[in-house]
């Protein structure tokens, strides 16, 4: 596997295009000084993220602003990175892999160009945020749910094809696109599906439409930059049933999962369930220096004392059943049955009936009470995320998890895990809290993550998303046929952006020309 050269842009090459970026956007929408640069860097970084510092910012309005911005870099090979917000905290935010990359922020491009309440869906540009979508529908009094993640400030379109999540029937975002626009590095325009069909009505309703579905080749890719998506909505149900459980030991994480999953397989669970570690509570609500000051990972006498306060378990397991109250009604009994296999704790229960105020229906209102989590570390609080993929299996989960712990705990940082059962395999986001001031925790961090991905290589498991610091070592555990993915992924690369110019590195996808032999 190659090793890629991350050399920042040739100054005469930037210098040459900023005048006609200029003549493109507007002067007010190209940004140079070293305070707009800053702007870009991560807040969150692993250390200081200078290593990532863009060498400018061009911001369009319009796709055919975006088109003569990429025609402009694709003439002088000016390599862009493409952000919709730049709210992907945790992942870089909205900082480049390579220095002196120009960022293409398309957080002007912020309309909402359709939105159906009989058919479910919306058409939205890129700085289209979960807020704006909300206040649409609250402003149309449209009986559709959103399903926004713990960072509500994100882009709706941005979310979607960094494969974000959240906890809903339509939480798997990236799946719910459906019809997509794209500029390609020359400044041609493309669209996917039925909108191949100049007037399609189906644009944003079928997804499979003739030929090769693109849709997904665009999702955290870099090959092209999608100027609006269609997303498919959640139409409000009639009723929803909530079942939460405290339990109390981190090894019931292997029934917990095993009475889940074949639930979710069968369809009686349609949500993207999530089961969460002890800490969110005490993240939520505090500092850790309130609780433990010594060395190294909390000892198990302060997560149980954490657990007390705050009443919750080492795992929360949240379910919530959508639909005719009658159904719910029989699939709650069904859960509880299976349960009761394992425990004598019983289920505390919400309904919601369509009609009644919207307290505990999980409508799915926008927020970021979870951003809070970030205080725990004190100092510039940060945060990454370990998030590898297995099969749907307890006793698979849990050894998981006691890997990940004990590696964890070796470097001296607390667990906290997230189990999120998809309906045959379970996304475990483990969150690592730091401050990106202790260079010495950052120097452990650095390492224990390379530690992290080697050990979920050993059991074949890859993460689904990764923090742009680390893209070329997960990129690399990908390595069936001497890594034949990324030889085809560079290949596309070479067809659609033969210059390079999109995202270099973004994926660990790097131009043919950037690299070099290890």
């Amino acid at each position: 596997m190659a090793v890629q050269t991350r050399r920042s842009t040739p100054r005469r090459a930037l210098d040459a295009a900023l005048p006609r970026f200029i003549a493109a956007v507007g002067k007010d929408w190209v940004l140079v000084s070293e305070a707009d640069r800053e702007g870009y860097l991560d807040p969150y970084a692993v250390g200081d993220g200078r290593n990532h510092l863009p060498g400018a910012a061009v911001a369009p309005a319009s796709v055919e602003e975006v088109q003569a911005v990429l025609r402009i870099a694709n003439e002088l090979k000016i390599p862009v990175w493409p952000i919709s917000r730049g709210k992907n905290f945790g992942y870089g935010s909205a900082s480049p892999v390579k220095a002196g990359t120009v960022m293409l922020d398309l957080t002007r491009m912020n309309r909402i160009l359709e939105l159906d309440e009989k058919l479910a869906y919306c058409v939205v540009e890129p700085g289209v945020g979960f807020y704006d979508l909300w206040d649409a529908i609250q402003r149309e009094k449209m009986k559709l749910w959103l399903s926004p993640p713990g960072n509500s400030w994100g882009s709706v379109l941005g979310n979607a094809l960094e494969h974000g999540n959240a906890n809903t029937p339509y939480g798997d975002h990236a799946f719910n696109l459906c019809g997509l626009e794209v500029v390609l590095a020359n400044g041609d325009r493309v669209r996917t599906g039925m909108g191949a069909m100049d007037g399609a009505p189906s644009f944003h309703l079928y997804k499979h439409a003739f030929g090769p579905n693109w849709d997904q080749l665009f999702t955290q890719s870099n090959f092209g930059v999608v100027t609006r998506a269609g997303m498919w909505l959640m139409p409000e149900p009639e009723g929803t049933l909530t079942l939460n459980m405290e339990v109390p030991k981190p090894e019931d994480i292997e029934w917990v999962v095993d009475t889940i999953g074949p639930l979710r397989t069968s369809g009686v669970l349609r949500q993207v369930n999530s089961v969460r570690g002890w800490m969110r509570a005490a993240t939520l609500n505090g500092q850790r220096s309130e609780w433990w000051t010594g060395k190294g990972a909390m000892p198990d006498s302060v997560i149980a004392a954490i657990m007390k306060k705050y009443n919750v378990g080492w795992w929360n397991v949240n379910l919530r059943l959508y639909g005719l109250p009658e159904v719910n009604e029989a699939h709650a009994k069904l859960i509880q049955e299976r349960f009761s296999a394992h425990t004598d704790q019983k289920f505390q229960i919400t309904r919601w009936r369509q009609g009644e105020p919207y307290a505990g229906s999980g409508r799915g209102e926008p927020g970021t009470t979870s951003m809070q989590t970030l205080n725990w570390a004190g100092g510039r609080g940060s945060h990454v995320a370990f998030s590898p993929n297995l099969p749907l299996n307890g006793k698979l989960a849990r050894e998981q998890m006691e890997r990940t712990r004990a590696r964890m705990t070796e470097f001296g940082f607390d667990y906290y895990g997230s189990m999120f059962m998809w309906e045959r395999s379970i996304t475990v986001v483990g969150s690592i809290y730091f401050d990106r001031d202790d260079e010495e925790g950052v120097v452990r961090l650095k390492a224990m993550f390379a530690a992290l991905i080697k050990d979920a290589r050993q059991h074949g498991y890859g993460e689904y998303r990764t923090h742009i610091d680390f893209m070329d070592e997960v990129a690399a555990t990908f390595d069936f046929n001497n890594h034949a993915l990324m030889r085809m992924n560079q290949a596309l690369k070479a067809t659609l952006d033969p210059n390079g110019i999109i995202a270099p590195g973004k994926q660990g996808i790097w131009p043919r020309g950037s690299e070099r032999a290890r």
